[in-house]
């Protein structure tokens, strides 16, 4: 209201929205309000939907990576969901293939396969293994400690993610060397 009462509209706008409706349709009053020169024009529900996608496409990503500097939190956030997808398709897919084909991949097939590999692959493969499997693991403790309430600060994150790094590297390290 003070804002009408600056430019000095108050009482016309009063009078204009408490006067009955003829005397709001009379060609003067009409004249006064200023009209859009804006066109419209109506668009089937497919045209919208793709006006739509390609306006969503053109918006950046979330965190924008091409401003935002890479931190340790979102990494670590990132790298947690990929390591979770990761091991459960390997979980399921070789639990589904055990269901389809069981003689293949008995416990006595895959020891007898993993024998005759070179020592390199091995080591390869278990590094391929443990360092997905003791990050998540790790980054989960992360979590379950932050649901406690404790290391919520910028620093407290900080502090657990390094410590989640540092025990990622060793805990690899022990799970290769086994």
């Amino acid at each position: 209201m003070s804002y009408t009462r600056t430019i000095g509209l108050g009482s016309a706008l009063r009078r204009a929205t408490f006067s009955p409706k003829p005397v709001r349709n009379v060609p003067a009053f009409r004249s006064v309000i200023v009209r859009r020169s804006i066109q419209t024009q109506s668009l089937k529900p497919e045209e919208g939907t793709v006006i739509l996608n390609t306006q969503r496409l053109a918006r950046p990503s979330s965190p924008h990576f091409t401003i935002y500097q890479p931190q340790l939190t979102w990494i670590g956030s990132i790298v947690h969901r990929v390591t979770g997808t990761g091991l459960s398709v390997l979980l399921y897919g070789f639990s589904l293939a055990y269901l389809f084909a069981p003689s293949t991949f008995s416990s006595a097939n895959i020891i007898e396969f993993a024998a005759g590999l070179p020592e390199w692959v091995k080591v390869v493969e278990k590094t391929i293994l443990a360092a997905p499997f003791a990050f998540h693991s790790f980054n989960g403790l992360r979590h379950l400690t932050w649901d406690t309430g404790k290391f919520l600060s910028l620093k407290g994150a900080y502090r657990t993610g390094y410590a989640v790094l540092g025990a990622t590297a060793i805990t690899t390290v022990a799970l290769v060397l086994l």
